[in-house]
Parts: C-alpha cells; sequence; structure tokens
C-alpha cells in the first residue's frame, strides 16, 4: 500500500497559498474520524432517527410489564340534599344532607398466551429500530466521508492550478524572451498572456469551490463552520486485495439494512402468533382493600332520633310498669333510662367521619376465565393482518439481497476500475510533463510554433487534472464499497 505523493504535495501547498493572501496562519485541523464523531453527535436527521431507540425501549418495558398486575387507587366523595327519596318501590327520607366518601385500592392481573408472547415481538422490534440507528449511522459516516474527499479534491484541484498559473506564467517569459531575440511574435504574447488569465479565473473558481465543498461538509456535520480548517486525513492508493465473494458474504451478514430487515421479519412472526392468542382463554384475577365514611352535615339530626327513641322506650316503660303494678308485680324502674348530655356528645362525635373516617370493607378475590368464541371476524382480520406483515417482511429481505449483491458488485468492479485508472492517469501525466517539456525547447530552438506549445499545455494540464480526478475517484469508490458492505474496510 502507498501514499501517492502528488495529491499530498499539491494539498501541501494550501498553507504557503493561504499565507500569501493574507490569511491567519493558525488553522483547526480535521481529520475524517472527528468529521464522523461530530455529525453523530450533530446532525439532525441522525439524532431525529436516533430518537426512535427510546420509543423501542418503553415498548419492551410496557410489554415485559404485562406479566406484573397492575394496581389502581381511587378516592370518592358525594354530597346528597335532604328530602325523599325512593330506593326499591319504598321511600326514604332524610331531613338532614349528608356527606360521603370513599376510597379503593385495587390489583388486577390478566393473563393470557399473548402476555408472553408480546414482549419477545417487542424486543425483535427494539433490535429492528437499533439496527436501523446503525444502518443510519453507517450512511451518515459514507456521506461525511464522501464530502470530506470532495473537499480534499477541490484542495487538490486548487493548488494543482496554482502551480498551472506559474507554468503559464513560465510560458509568457518564454514568449517575451523569443519576441526580444526577434524570433517570436506578439501574437506568441497574447496567446500565453491569455493563457495565464484563465489560469488565474480557473484558481479563483478553485478557491471558491474549495470553500462551497467545506460549508456543505459542515453541513453534514450539523455544526458552524470554523475559520481555517485544514483536513489533515490521509488516503493511501492501492489495487484491492478483496474478493468479491467475501465481500457479498460480509454484506448479508452484517450490513445493517439487512440486519433490521431479519429483526423485521422475526417480530412479524411473533405478532402472527400474537394475533392467534386471541383464540386462547384469558385468566382475570382482581382483589383491593376499600372503604367508606357517612356523615350528616346536622349532627342533631341523629341526637334527636337518639333522644327520640329514649322517650319512646320510657313512655313504653311506664306503660309496662302501670300494668306490673295493676296486677301486683314489682314496679320497673324507668327512671334509669334516660338521654344524656355525654350519648348525644357521642353520636355529633361518631357521625364525624367525613372525608378520612372510612370504615373498612370485607376484603374480595375475585377470578374469572374468559374464552372469546365471536367477535364478529375481527380476531380473523388481525391474524390476516399479521401474516400479510410477515409475508412482506421475507419479500423485503429478498429484495435487499438482490439489491446487495448489485450493489457490492457494481462497487467492487467500480473501485476495480478506478485504481487501475489512478495507475493509467499517473503514466499520462508524466507523458504529457515530457511532451510538454519537448514543445518548450523545440519553440526555444524555433524548430516549432507557440501554438504547439500551448497544445502540449493543454493536453499536460488536462492529463493533471484527470490525475487528480482519478485518485479521488478511486476514494470515493472505496467509500461506496464500504457503504455497500455495511462497515469500514481499512
Amino acid at each position: 500500500m502507498r501514499i501517492l505523493v502528488f495529491a499530498l504535495s499539491i494539498v501541501a501547498v494550501a498553507p504557503a497559498v493561504q499565507a500569501q493572501s493574507g490569511a491567519t496562519p493558525t488553522s483547526v485541523s480535521l481529520s475524517l474520524d472527528d468529521a464522523i464523531s461530530l455529525a453523530r453527535r450533530n446532525n439532525p436527521g441522525y439524532l431525529s432517527l436516533a430518537t426512535g431507540r427510546r420509543t423501542a425501549d418503553a415498548a419492551v418495558r410496557t410489554a415485559k410489564g404485562a406479566l406484573l398486575p397492575s394496581a389502581d387507587a381511587s378516592f370518592s366523595g358525594r354530597y346528597q340534599q335532604a328530602g325523599q327519596q325512593v330506593f326499591s318501590g319504598q321511600s326514604f327520607s332524610n331531613s338532614s344532607a349528608t356527606l360521603q366518601s370513599g376510597y379503593n385500592v385495587g390489583l388486577n392481573y390478566r393473563l393470557n398466551r399473548s402476555t408472553f408472547l408480546t414482549p419477545k415481538a417487542a424486543i425483535a422490534t427494539r433490535d429492528a429500530v437499533e439496527a436501523d440507528i446503525t444502518g443510519s449511522a453507517e450512511q451518515l459516516r459514507a456521506a461525511v466521508t464522501q464530502q470530506y474527499l470532495t473537499v480534499l479534491q477541490a484542495e487538490a484541484r486548487s493548488a494543482l492550478q496554482d502551480t498551472l498559473v506559474n507554468t503559464a506564467q513560465g510560458q509568457l517569459d518564454l514568449a517575451n524572451a523569443k519576441v526580444q531575440v526577434g524570433s517570436g511574435t506578439s501574437l506568441d504574447i497574447r496567446r500565453a498572456e491569455v493563457a495565464l488569465g484563465q489560469a488565474r479565473v480557473a484558481v479563483l473558481r478553485e478557491r471558491n469551490n474549495v470553500e462551497v465543498e467545506k460549508l456543505r461538509l459542515y453541513q453534514q456535520m450539523g455544526v458552524e463552520q470554523p475559520e481555517n480548517v485544514k483536513l489533515v486525513t490521509e488516503f493511501p492508493v492501492a489495487t484491492p486485495n478483496f474478493n468479491l465473494a467475501s465481500l457479498l458474504d460480509d454484506a448479508r451478514h452484517q450490513n445493517p439494512a439487512i440486519v433490521a430487515l431479519r429483526a423485521r421479519d422475526r417480530s412479524a412472526a411473533l405478532n402472527v402468533d400474537v394475533a392467534k392468542s386471541a383464540y386462547t382463554p384469558t385468566l382475570s384475577l382482581s382483589t383491593g382493600v376499600g372503604g367508606n365514611s357517612y356523615q350528616y352535615t346536622n349532627s342533631d339530626f341523629l341526637v334527636n332520633q337518639a333522644r327520640t327513641g329514649v322517650f319512646n322506650q320510657q313512655s313504653s316503660c311506664f306503660q309496662q310498669d302501670s300494668l306490673r303494678v295493676r296486677v301486683g308485680l314489682t314496679s320497673a324502674n324507668c327512671g334509669q333510662i334516660q338521654f344524656t348530655s355525654s350519648q348525644a356528645d357521642a353520636i355529633r362525635s361518631a357521625n364525624s367521619q367525613f372525608p378520612f373516617s372510612f370504615q373498612r370493607s370485607p376484603l374480595a378475590l375475585n377470578a374469572t376465565v374468559s374464552l372469546p368464541l365471536f367477535d364478529n371476524f375481527s380476531r380473523e382480520e388481525r391474524v390476516q393482518q399479521a401474516q400479510v406483515n410477515r409475508e412482506d417482511a421475507i419479500y423485503n429481505i429478498k429484495a435487499k439481497d438482490l439489491a446487495l449483491t448489485a450493489d457490492v458488485t457494481q462497487a467492487f468492479r467500480t473501485l476495480t476500475t478506478a485504481a487501475q485508472t489512478v495507475t493509467l492517469q499517473e503514466q499520462n501525466a508524466v507523458k504529457a510533463k515530457e511532451e510538454l517539456a519537448f514543445a518548450e525547447e523545440r519553440y526555444k530552438v524555433g524548430a516549432s510554433t507557440f501554438l504547439d506549445v500551448v497544445t502540449s499545455r493543454g493536453t499536460y494540464e488536462q492529463a493533471l487534472i484527470d490525475r487528480v480526478n482519478a485518485v479521488y475517484d478511486y476514494h470515493k469508490a472505496f467509500a461506496a464499497l464500504e457503504n455497500a458492505v455495511g462497515h469500514p474496510l481499512r
């Protein structure tokens, strides 16, 4: 594996050019790994997709929570005016308004076959979401890598244009020297001046392109671009030593997109079982504790009732006592039947229950086994929908497998061709340089015209540009192969 010296040397010219233009010498270094790390922390699109992890975790927690009983607590209050009301055909009346309150703490447990299958389906769905996030991270890495290479390519082309300006200036000097010795023409000078002007225009265009591509890189990263950024990662050019069959096998096992589809297939298969579990019995258990309080707003209502009852008891006692005396029996001690103020206070105190003096209700436990018989074909519809989703997941896996085969094969062949192209373009650049030097020597001795020099210079310029483009086409093809496989290969 070797590093292309030409590409690195022309990129190294950029700081010198910035110093000549008055730029601040202090620069901010940015490696490819740093760019990818910043993008994964700040790119809005990736972060938006990554939030799906929390939803998937919550779904798993909810599915597992179905294995535990649910609990609820309630508190109620009620006010009723005094008056007459009818209950079960009988009339009741109260001369005092009432206050009522109650509480209940209940436990409920529901169990059927889907209770055990749903957590597995939720976990499979979460695995698919994780694979989607991993795939998004890989896509972001590929996009940042491509843009990083585009910036390096723009910098290399800009540095190359600086050298071509020097070449054009040298040819102008050569034309002027020929005119001074009487062997050249003013047409040669004008052609050299036009070539120099075009080279300077190309420099401006390429420098502007560098800044535009940097802006796009930082847009991918999701952060603001600082001043004087310098890309420092070096990329080697080497003949690919990959085996297409191993790359295809690697992609089928590790590509995040197909991993996510397989996880969704597992989730869809479990969801079919969940839908079919609607035909199985369901066990429901419930229990709870509770209590109630009941209070008359007018405590004297109860006191008067009790006092009336005591008076009635005294009257009855006196009547019985008169009868006992007449028949010669001993007299009853009716004087002991009295309603005292302490009894009235006790009644008032016992009435003061609202809102928290509860009387606890007896504990109860309910158990129910239910078997759904007919629900207007809703279960059948859910089962069919789940089965269709499972078939769609299988088809998606097959489609992605075919796409992976095509993408990896295409990227591998493109990379192989790009590596060969780099070698050929290097040879073309060397030959074009030799051709330009030969044309200049012939022009110096008067064996050719300046038009021959201009033509050779155009060939030389295009050969250098093609060589730079070939180098970065190779790197981009390598990045495309990594994206197709689903993970870095170097």
